[in-house]
């Protein structure tokens, strides 16, 4: 088979690609494809991923976004890893159907851990059991793991997620790639480059620094093409989603649960969303919210308070649901989606003395919804970095302790995604060293919209494997 290298670079888009600024990005599209690519709803990491593993929708393979609750659990969780949460054939699953002698390398793309692959590594805390979050990754093998970090030293954990978030982490997984590549020659050797999702966030996409993010980016993708040739390994960019300025945060929670919808349970540690006593909650992701509710009066009456929500485009039921292919157990009884410039928090205390100890911290599993202001400093705070050094001093000590630094004040995100952009070029984007055309010698050409189906990645993939070479 033909070794391929599959980055997925976060955030990427088309129109974000030029000389100048993108000079090896804009090279490799030249040298061989490039296209928009189509968004999914919803655009977010988990259910795109999944898209182009299986080649089906979110209605099928069930990511329906980057958390749900569970059907009968009623566990309200985001960012699983588990790869059998995903239904459907994966791309290395089908290569190694079409070839025993395949073997694939999985770096930090989503829906790893338990991944029919060769080697693997992803983001893993330890959990103590003292309440201590220790910050480690998870490999498979484990030896994998720790050659890697050996040759490259420890995973800079809190530059993937958090206030610190930025380039060191992109810049470590492309290391280890480079490093995949070079001794281990994988056939498929997939890496996620996360680094403009930081910035376009924090500042929007058209931003000073987020201008300089895409900059670094291109220098560590030319790296990696540069590898890839040395390893005579064909080169597919992709991405998942553009992200989109906003300006307006929608406190959707805050809305049904002013209306008895929500309930929250009073805690020693302020209140906890209690999706058993919620006769509707919504789980938000960015632009998208999962609206669960208990009986269809409680989703006759969900609707109608949402649709006098500010900042509420649109609400999808049952049908408009399957007409977007993400009907399925594992989302709401109705899927609300934001205004282009607006998005959704999770919130859902009006009363400051009601936060729950989490809010100021940054703990992805606990809240009910994705959190973008935990790539921030609280900037209340008249020293910051003093409160830092303050908890860090308390967890060396052995004391319990919040590094509750992170602000609540949402007006400042000025970046989201999640819906189907008007313009494709502002959506994900295909890139190849191999051009487009017909048969196995090359990727499929575009389809009549000039754009490439995401659901079409997995097989584009794996008829790159399959060119002679």
């Amino acid at each position: 088979m033909q070794p391929v290298l599959l980055l997925d670079v976060v955030g990427l888009t088309k129109a974000q690609i030029s000389p100048e600024i993108t000079p090896h990005l804009h090279a490799l599209g030249a040298r061989g494809s490039v296209a928009p690519m189509d968004s999914i709803l919803p655009a977010v990491t988990c259910s795109a991923q999944a898209t182009m593993l299986t080649g089906t929708m979110p209605s099928e393979h069930g990511a329906v976004g980057n958390g749900w609750r569970d059907p009968k659990s009623f566990e309200v969780a985001l960012w699983r890893q588990s790869n059998a949460l995903v239904d459907g054939e994966k791309v290395y699953e089908a290569a190694k159907r079409l070839d025993p002698s395949f073997t694939c390398a999985k770096l930090f793309w989503w829906w790893n851990m338990g991944a029919a692959v060769d080697l693997s590594i992803t983001p893993r805390p330890y959990y103590p059991a003292d309440g201590r979050k220790i910050p480690a990754i998870y490999a498979w093998p484990p030896e994998f793991g720790e050659e890697t970090e050996a040759a490259l030293g420890a995973f800079p954990f809190f530059d993937f997620w958090g206030p610190k978030a930025g380039l060191p982490s992109s810049r470590w997984i492309a290391d280890a790639a480079i490093r995949t590549l070079r001794e281990k020659r994988t056939t498929l050797t997939m890496a996620y480059l996360p680094h403009l999702d930081y910035d376009h966030q924090r500042f929007g996409p058209k931003a000073a620094r987020s201008i300089e993010a895409l900059r670094e980016i291109d220098v560590i993708v030319g790296d990696l093409v540069a590898a890839a040739d040395e390893a005579s390994a064909a080169v597919i960019v992709v991405s998942e989603y553009g992200i989109t300025e906003v300006s307006k945060p929608v406190h959707i929670n805050r809305a049904l649960r002013r209306a008895g919808l929500l309930h929250a349970r009073k805690t020693p540690n302020g209140d906890v969303l209690d999706p058993f006593g919620s006769r509707a909650f919504a789980l938000v992701d960015h632009q998208v919210a999962h609206v669960y509710t208990q009986d269809d009066a409680a989703t006759a009456e969900a609707l109608r308070v949402l649709e006098g929500v500010d900042g509420v485009q649109s609400i999808l039921d049952a049908e408009g649901q399957r007409a977007a292919g993400i009907a399925h157990p594992n989302a709401g009884d109705l899927v609300a989606l934001s205004a282009p410039d607006a998005w959704f928090t999770y919130y859902y205390w009006d009363d400051p003395a009601a936060e729950p100890d989490f809010a100021r911290t940054v703990d992805i599993h606990r809240k009910p919804g994705y959190d973008p202001l935990e790539m921030l400093v609280d900037p209340a705070l008249k020293a910051p970095m003093l409160r830092v050094a303050r908890r860090l001093a308390q967890k060396k000590l052995g004391f319990r302790y919040l590094m509750d630094v992170i602000p609540t004040d949402a007006t400042l995100i000025r970046g989201s995604h999640g819906l189907i952009p008007n313009d494709p070029a502002e959506g994900p984007v295909w890139l190849s060293t191999l051009p487009f055309g017909q048969g196995r010698e090359c990727t499929p050409a575009p389809g009549a919209t000039g754009t490439v189906p995401m659901t079409s990645v997995k097989d584009r993939v794996l008829a790159a494997l399959q060119r002679p070479h």
